[in-house]
């Protein structure tokens, strides 16, 4: 074949793969390969178009920003173009991009690794956030925006108005806190912080994202009416006067030199921020000298962002350890000599499953590569060299209760299915108590822990027959705290249905999904009596959900359970989420609700609750199919598009007027 035909064909399928990857990254929030593969990728093909200039396109990844607007939201065209950034991966390449402003001073500033998003401020008051979609077009997200405490409201300003472009990160604690989480309710985890965070960001309920505990960076000024500056240095100082969190500690640098001690010292810090960062960015200061410099089609051309490689160190596996989650995965564990990696010592990495070891041939004694994928998240990359070990396999029966274990068709994992081994008992119980499920108050791991030691309960029905003495006889648990710790028990027998469902730790099954299920079937008897078409058909939920949630109550063990609860007074009816009061008149049957502002004497939660229980539907954001707004103090732009669109404005006073008091 002619080189020509083949380098079209490499073209091709290289486009292809970055298309692929892309949206897997920016529009599902789910990348499959780490960003130095990618980049890779990107690199060969713009090395390949540069050398073939023929078989460019218009349409290449190569000139285009990733990521595109989600049906989900209201899409806003972007008056400035929210371009991404020139890689380069060589000091070469950042000492060239110097030596074409001569003179210039520069800023540099760490590369956050997040969403980019653009704020909006009317006479200093927040109207808009958008995502960056593919850079002309995004994604109104306004009211998730609202819920990360660091982005201001309001703000003091001379500027008629002022948009500014951030990126909303996840803290590397927070992103841990939450894989924990989500793995221990045998959820999906998410791959990295930045993940995680677009995960989050782009949710069409903003209670989600105002729980996962989301932050921000601001750093540029995009568009600006009434105050003008001269340069970049100059805009974000003025940005954190207003109170905005600013790029952390940016560098003003004169020449290469200076720009490379940046560089440098940022590179010594990524292992120990209390965030992720992809690289850093390298921007001309003097903001006439960028506008006489322009922008390509994808590029600003005063701008790069230099990545640094991956860091990677070999040391030897010294053991594999097995432990058992509460949805009953066996999850191998490396042990490792200690190893100073990305600026923490790492001595254990997660295996995953069989598939893994195997595919990578995974011996115990084998010196391994090990790096830290998104700069967190330990992983064995390669074996460099075999020890004496022989190929590993994972055991046959269970660590903890010594059942055999099984391979499901539809997952990579060993299981063990049976539902009284010790190690998801805890577990289990753990999460039964927990805030978000029966909310127990009191009932923490540590005192779980010695409730099943003690051998005073082997299931969660087992809660609800504990006396004072049961309690009150443990470790740093006197009469008064098992006094309270009863009296929580009780009080979660009444809880709303959704908790319970969430409780009971289906495999797959989420909060959200626990509500949907309460609110489709009312109650237990009909949930458990359900058909998978029927679990199917509710809207949101899969096939994987739906065979997930039948399956379990399909077993003897949740029939049992369930009926054990049942008998012990646990609260088995949906009560539309409204604080216990089934009390409904239905009248807001077919009308839709949007909710905006600060409610005298409620909770928005409160309010969507009560509207849901009275017939009437609950959205995120105004419409012409909104039937009310709903409004209290401080509405902000949700007011102003419900009156442009004639969208009707109720005080809670008229909403409860309107549902009989």
């Amino acid at each position: 074949m002619p080189d020509t035909e083949k380098v079209t064909e490499r073209i091709k399928k290289l486009r292809e793969l970055i298309e692929y990857h892309s949206n897997a990254y920016y529009n599902l929030d789910s990348p499959e390969i780490e960003d130095d593969e990618y980049d890779a990728l990107m690199r060969e093909l713009r090395e390949l178009e540069q050398k073939y200039p023929e078989l460019r396109d218009s349409n290449s990844p190569t000139v285009r920003v990733g990521g595109a607007a989600s049906a989900k939201f209201a899409s806003v065209v972007h008056e400035v173009a929210m371009q991404s950034l020139r890689d380069v991966f060589e000091m070469e390449e950042v000492e060239q991009f110097c030596a074409d402003f001569p003179g210039a001073e520069f800023v540099v500033e760490k590369k956050i690794d997040g969403l980019s998003v653009s704020l909006e401020y009317t006479d200093g008051v927040l109207t808009r956030g958008s995502t960056r979609g593919d850079g002309r077009v995004g994604e109104d997200i306004t009211e998730n925006l609202m819920t990360i405490s660091s982005i201001p409201h309001r703000i003091k300003t001379e500027a008629d108005f002022l948009e500014v472009r951030g990126e909303v990160y996840m803290p590397r604690k927070t992103f841990a806190v939450l894989n924990q989480s989500q793995e221990e309710n045998g959820l999906k985890t998410f791959k990295n912080p930045r993940n995680a965070a677009a995960g989050s960001l782009r949710q069409k309920d903003a209670s989600i994202t105002a729980a996962r505990g989301l932050d921000i960076f601001v750093f540029n000024v995009q568009q600006v009416s009434g105050i003008a500056f001269e340069s970049h240095s100059q805009s974000l100082a003025y940005l954190r006067e207003c109170g905005f969190p600013v790029s952390p500690e940016f560098t003003v640098a004169s020449g290469y030199e200076e720009v490379a001690a940046a560089i440098e010292k940022i590179g010594t810090q990524r292992g120990v921020l209390a965030y992720d960062i992809d690289g850093a960015v390298i921007k001309v200061d003097n903001l006439k000298l960028r506008q006489s410099a322009g922008v390509t089609s994808k590029f600003p051309k005063w701008a790069v962002a230099f990545k640094y490689p991956p860091e990677q160190k070999e040391t030897v596996l010294r053991d594999i350890e097995v432990t058992v989650g509460r949805t009953g995965v066996l999850t191998p564990t490396g042990v490792f000599d200690p190893v100073l990696l990305a600026g923490t010592s790492v001595s254990r990495a997660s295996l995953h499953n069989q598939d893994y070891i195997t595919q990578k041939d995974i011996r115990i004694g084998d010196t391994v590569v090990l790096r830290k994928a998104g700069e967190i998240i330990p992983e064995v990359v390669s074996v460099a060299a075999h020890g004496q070990g022989e190929p590993y396999l994972l055991p046959e029966v269970c660590p903890s209760c010594g059942e055999k274990v099984f391979h499901l068709e539809d997952e990579a994992a060993l299981r063990c299915l049976n539902p009284d081994c010790p190690a998801q008992l805890l577990r289990n119980m753990i999460h039964f108590a927990s805030r978000d499920a029966m909310d127990i108050e009191g009932m923490g791991p540590a005192v779980i822990e010695q409730l099943i030691s003690n051998e005073k309960i082997k299931s969660p029905a087992d809660i609800y027959g504990l006396a004072e003495a049961d309690i009150s006889s443990l470790e740093r648990m006197g009469k008064k705290s098992a006094q309270n710790l009863i009296a929580a028990i009780e009080r979660s027998k009444e809880n709303d249905l959704y908790r319970l469902i969430y409780a009971l730790g289906i495999r797959h099954i989420g909060e959200s999904a626990s509500r949907l299920l309460a609110d489709r079937f009312g109650g237990m008897e009909a949930l458990m009596n359900a058909s998978s078409e029927e679990f199917a058909s509710i809207e949101g939920f899969g096939e994987i959900m739906a065979e997930s949630v039948r399956d379990y109550f399909s077993t003897e063990h949740a029939k049992e359970l369930v009926q054990r609860l049942a008998g012990c007074g646990v609260n088995m009816t949906n009560l539309g989420g409204n604080g216990g009061n089934p009390a409904s008149s239905g009248s807001l049957e077919g009308l839709t609700f949007v909710i905006t502002g600060t409610l005298e004497g409620m909770t928005r939660d409160e309010a969507k609750a009560l509207i849901i229980a009275n017939g009437g539907k609950a959205t995120g954001s105004v419409s012409k199919k909104t039937s009310y707004l709903l409004a209290g103090e401080n509405p902000g732009s949700k007011l102003t598009k419900a009156e442009e669109l004639g969208v009707k404005v109720l005080s809670l006073d008229e909403l409860r007027e309107m549902i009989g008091g």
